[in-house]
């Protein structure tokens, strides 16, 4: 299994969640769990996903997410687990 942690950060705005799972559905990742919160209009979420069967290469996936981010006027950062795990390991 290839996981990956993805975030996405900004103001909230109707349709985030449905926009960022289209997209990992469309390219067939699949979305192993997912938490989301808002708080003050802030919008946070965070999900691990399996990005074995993805139809398009990892970095273009994270490349990808980012530009949909910019589009959709949030942040989103898509990092493979282990390189997430190990940037905060305290």
């Amino acid at each position: 299994m290839n996981k990956a942690i993805i975030t996405v950060v900004g103001q909230d705005t109707v349709g985030i969640i449905a926009r960022v799972c289209t997209h990992l559905s469309n390219s067939h990742v699949n979305v192993l769990d997912i938490s989301q919160t808002i708080i003050d209009g802030f919008f946070n979420m965070m999900m691990i996903v399996d990005y074995s069967d993805s139809t398009v290469p990892f970095a273009d996936l994270a490349e990808q997410l980012a530009t949909l981010g910019d589009e959709i006027g949030v942040n989103v950062r898509c990092q493979r687990e282990e390189i997430f795990t190990k940037m905060h390991r305290i």
